[in-house]
C-alpha cells in the first residue's frame, strides 16, 4: 500500500500541532481516521499515512476536519512544549510495533467501555420508560375507581332518594283513605241522624191522627224505618291497587321521543352485536400461530416487501382484533394505507399510533419519527400542507440531523409559499 510522503505538512505552538494532509482526490470520512495518544492513521486504499507521534497528545479534545480535499488535524499536546519532530525518529521496530498494539488495544478497550456505558443509559431509559407507563397506567386506575365510587354513591343517594319519595307517596295515599273513610263515616252518620229527625213524632195531634189512620194495618212506620237502617252494608273496607307498566328502552315517554331515531339507533345496535359474534367465530377458527400478533405483523410486513399492500393491511387488522395496545400495528398499517391512497384511514393509524407511544423515550424516537412522517405525508397529500408541515417539523424536532426530511419540509414550506402568493 503506498505511503503518504508528499504534500503533508505541519506546524505547532507550546500547546498545540497542526497537521495538514492532502486526500489526492480521495474521498475520506471519519471512518478512515484512527487517533489515539501517540499514534495517528489515516487509512484511505490504496493510500496510509502513519506516525508514531513525538510525545502524547489529547486524543479526546483533538478534532479532524474534512474541507476541501484536505484533512486538517488539530492535536493538543499533553504537555506544554515544543516538538523537535512531529514523529519519533530514533526508536526501534520494536518499540514502534508495541506503541502500535498499545493504542489498538486502548481503542478496544475505549469502544468497549462507550458500548457498556450506551448500554447502561439504554437500561436507564427502559427503566424510566417502564416507569412512567406504570405511572400512567396506576393513575387512570385510579381516575377509573374515583369515576366508579362516585358513581355508585350517585346510583346510592337517587335509590335512597327514589324509596323516600315511595314511602312519602304510600303515606300520604293512607292518609287521604282515611281521611275518605272518616268522611263517609261521617257521612252515614248524618244520614242517621236525618232519618231519625223524620221519624220523631213532632205534636199530639199529629201523633193521634197518625195512630188512626195506622190503627189495623199490623205495625207502625217508626218501626219499619228502624227496619231499614239496620239492613244498610257495611263500609267498604281499604285496600291497595297496584298497576304495573311496561318498561322502556328509552327515558322519554313514548309522545315525546321520535320513534324513526330510537329505531334507527336499535338497528345499529343490533348490527354491532351481530358484526362482534361474527368477529368473534372468526377468531375461533385460526390457526394457533395465527392467534399471535406478532406473528401476524411479521407476516404482515412481509407482505408489505412484496407489494401486496391489501394482504398486509388484513394481517394487521387481525393483529389489531387481537391486541389494540402495540403501535407498530398501527404505524405499519398506515404505511400500507399510504401506498393504497387510503389517506383518511393513514392519519388515524397514524395518530393511534402516536398516541400509544406514549410516553416519549429515546427507545421510541424511530417510531414517532415514522409516525409524524407518515401523518404529515397524508396531509399533503390531501393538500392540507399547513398540517403537513407541523408533523414534519415535529418529526425535525426529534431527529434535527434528518436531511430527508429536512428537505421535505422546505419544499413544503415553498408550496405554501406558492400557495399564499397565488391566492
Amino acid at each position: 500500500m503506498p505511503v503518504w510522503l508528499r504534500g503533508c505538512s505541519w506546524r505547532q505552538s507550546p500547546a498545540a500541532l497542526y497537521l495538514s494532509l492532502p486526500l489526492r482526490g480521495l474521498r475520506a470520512t471519519p471512518a478512515n481516521i484512527f487517533c489515539t495518544e501517540r499514534y495517528l492513521k489515516v487509512s484511505i486504499p490504496p493510500y496510509l499515512f502513519e506516525a508514531i507521534l513525538y510525545a502524547p497528545i489529547d486524543d479526546t479534545n483533538s478534532t479532524a476536519k474534512i474541507e476541501n480535499g484536505i484533512i486538517f488535524f488539530t492535536l493538543y499536546k499533553k504537555e506544554v512544549a515544543m516538538w523537535d519532530s512531529l514523529t519519533l525518529v530514533n526508536a526501534s521496530k520494536e518499540e514502534l510495533q508495541c506503541i502500535r498494539e498499545n493504542a489498538v488495544l486502548k481503542a478496544h478497550e475505549k469502544a468497549k467501555e462507550e458500548a457498556e456505558a450506551k448500554q447502561v443509559t439504554r437500561q436507564k431509559h427502559r427503566k424510566y420508560a417502564l416507569e412512567a407507563t406504570m405511572k400512567l397506567e396506576e393513575a387512570e386506575r385510579r381516575r377509573i375507581e374515583a369515576l366508579k365510587e362516585k358513581e355508585r354513591q350517585k346510583v346510592t343517594e337517587e335509590l335512597e332518594l327514589w324509596e323516600k319519595k315511595q314511602k312519602d307517596a304510600e303515606k300520604q295515599k293512607r292518609v287521604q283513605k282515611e281521611e275518605e273513610l272518616h268522611q263517609e263515616v261521617e257521612q252515614l252518620k248524618e244520614k242517621k241522624k236525618e232519618k231519625n229527625n223524620e221519624t220523631r213524632i213532632p205534636n199530639e195531634g199529629t201523633s193521634k191522627t197518625r195512630l188512626k189512620h195506622t190503627k189495623g194495618h199490623g205495625s207502625c212506620s217508626m218501626f219499619s224505618d228502624n227496619l231499614k237502617e239496620e239492613q244498610l252494608p257495611a263500609p267498604r273496607s281499604a285496600a291497595t291497587i297496584e298497576v304495573n307498566f311496561t318498561a322502556r328502552v328509552f327515558p322519554t315517554a313514548l309522545r315525546e321521543s321520535r320513534v324513526a331515531e330510537e329505531e334507527e339507533w336499535l338497528r345499529k345496535q343490533a348490527e354491532a352485536r351481530r358484526t362482534l359474534s361474527a368477529d368473534l367465530s372468526e377468531l375461533e377458527d385460526l390457526k394457533e400461530e395465527e392467534k399471535n400478533p406478532d406473528w401476524l405483523k411479521d407476516k404482515g410486513n412481509k407482505m408489505f416487501a412484496t407489494g401486496n399492500y391489501l394482504a398486509a393491511v388484513n394481517a394487521y387488522n387481525l393483529a389489531v382484533q387481537l391486541n389494540n395496545q402495540l403501535p407498530l400495528l398501527y404505524l405499519n398499517r398506515a404505511a400500507c394505507h399510504l401506498k393504497l391512497r387510503n389517506l383518511h384511514k393513514a392519519i388515524e393509524d397514524s395518530s393511534k399510533a402516536l398516541e400509544l407511544l406514549t410516553p416519549p423515550v429515546p427507545d421510541n424516537e424511530s417510531a414517532r419519527v415514522k409516525a409524524y412522517v407518515r401523518r404529515g405525508t397524508a396531509f399533503c397529500q390531501l393538500e392540507l400542507y399547513t398540517e403537513g408541515l407541523q408533523d414534519y417539523e415535529a418529526a425535525l424536532k426529534i431527529d434535527p440531523k434528518n436531511k430527508t426530511i429536512e428537505k421535505d419540509a422546505e419544499k413544503i414550506r415553498h408550496l405554501l409559499r406558492g400557495t399564499k402568493q397565488d391566492s
